[in-house]
């Protein structure tokens, strides 16, 4: 056998471009056995993050956590205008990507989830109903 044959067998080959049976989408999530065993939150792996980023080179942060198929909730309120249409962006593509849904909940309030997660309901903005009451003073202490 020559030196070619034994450095580049074909088997490698066929491993790298093999789906092993997984779909298309699939791949571009991180699978649990390769997250550590503090980023295991419940059954099925899944947390809830709370993202306040503070600059747009937070942004990755979305993506990282949705690849982990966790789901996440961005509060723009620290960032200017400019900067949260473009952390938006990202995260609009970063979920159309990794075929998952980004919902407005809030004034500067998003929320992202993975294709696992199923959202239902609707939150309506203040501008559907004039019977909204602004409760930015209610607090809860833990």
């Amino acid at each position: 056998m020559g030196l070619m044959n034994k450095l580049f067998d074909g088997n490698e080959e066929k491993d790298i471009f093999e789906d092993n049976g997984k779909q298309f989408e699939d791949q571009y999530y991180e699978s649990s056995k390769d997250l550590k065993a503090d980023d295991i939150n419940g059954k099925d792996g899944s947390k809830m993050i709370l993202l306040e980023p503070r600059a747009f080179s937070e942004a990755q942060q979305i993506t990282d956590q949705l690849k982990r198929r966790n789901t996440v909730v961005i509060n723009l309120k620290r960032v200017t205008s400019e900067q949260a249409k473009r952390i938006i962006d990202f995260a609009s593509g970063s979920t159309y990507a990794l075929k998952g849904k980004i919902e407005k909940i809030g004034s500067g309030i998003f929320l992202c989830t993975p294709n696992n997660i199923n959202i239902q309901g609707k939150i309506s903005s203040d501008k559907d109903d004039n019977d909204t009451y602004d409760n930015d003073d209610i607090e809860i202490d833990i």
